[in-house]
């Protein structure tokens, strides 16, 4: 993922565009694409700076299944075995919650579990 625009240079396209000049004739002056000297218009508008917000997603979100990793994790000791279409189950009966199975592998692999099934061939 690039960095963002230095504030100053943020700052300098908002005061052209404040000054009468059209969000194209700064992309060109300042070398930024059309669209992206819009947004930093409208941020200026819209919040009164032009700060970066921040990048990426936020450390420690887990969505709909972080007060139900505990449960997870417990099953998933008791029952090694269990498959991700059961855990979703379980989770449905005992919480009410519906997620989709990617999202319970996802959350199992962050705490350290693994599904992987391997089958054995034979060696013919």
């Amino acid at each position: 993922m690039g960095r963002p625009y230095s504030l100053d240079l943020r700052r300098r396209i908002c005061g052209y565009v404040a000054a009468g000049n059209s969000c194209r004739a700064a992309g060109r002056v300042f070398g930024v694409s059309a669209a992206t000297a819009v947004r930093y218009a409208a941020d200026q508008r819209a919040r009164s700076d032009v700060i970066p917000r921040p990048q990426g997603r936020p450390v420690g979100r887990f969505g709909k299944l972080a007060p139900h990793g505990g449960f997870l994790i417990e099953i998933v000791q008791a029952e090694p075995d269990i498959t991700l279409q059961e855990l979703a189950g379980a989770l449905a009966d005992t919480h009410g919650v519906t997620v989709q199975l990617s999202s319970i592998h996802r959350a199992l692999e962050r705490a350290g579990f693994s599904y992987k099934k391997r089958t054995y061939r034979s060696g013919t």
